[in-house]
């Protein structure tokens, strides 16, 4: 079955992806993802604080937009190549993402490391970048992904 993440393998430090798929973000996305995640800030739920704070709008949930970003850069990095994301670091949210926004997001390969316990898998580090239609970053970080390595002959 072909699958369109890399193996460890296939990646080499310094490779760029502007992945193609964009996502406007909802109050829906908003309301659904604050209250699955019992987050009851006002700034995220309630229209009448938010209006009265230095944002003047409803501010989209934060883990939302981390959570969108990496969902995002999934389908060209590690869809059917992963074995584990290992961990998330350096996570940073320079800019507000409102409701309405558009995001896209870009990744780029910063690190690879040979594991020492998987002998048939790498350790992959992408800095992903999510950007609003007005270009701002709104989400950054490190990602360290398990990504297998081909199968011999491969």
């Amino acid at each position: 079955m072909d699958m369109s993440g890399k193996y460890f393998d296939q990646w080499q430090v310094g490779d760029r992806i502007t992945h193609p798929i964009r996502r406007t973000v909802t109050e829906t996305d908003n309301l659904l993802f604050s209250t699955m995640t019992h987050n009851p800030q006002p700034l995220h739920l309630d229209v009448e604080a938010a209006r009265a704070s230095e944002f003047g709008q409803i501010l989209v949930n934060g883990t939302f937009t981390f959570a969108l970003m990496i969902g995002l850069s999934v389908g060209e990095t590690t869809l059917g190549t992963l074995v584990a994301n290992l961990g998330y670091d350096e996570l940073v949210m320079p800019a507000p993402v409102f409701l309405g926004d558009t995001l896209r997001v870009t990744s780029e390969v910063v690190a690879l490391k040979e594991s020492r316990s998987r002998p048939q898998a790498g350790i992959v580090t992408f800095r992903h970048e999510a950007l609003n239609q007005r270009d701002a970053v709104v989400c950054r970080c490190l990602r360290s992904a398990l990504v297998q390595r081909r199968a011999a002959g491969g």
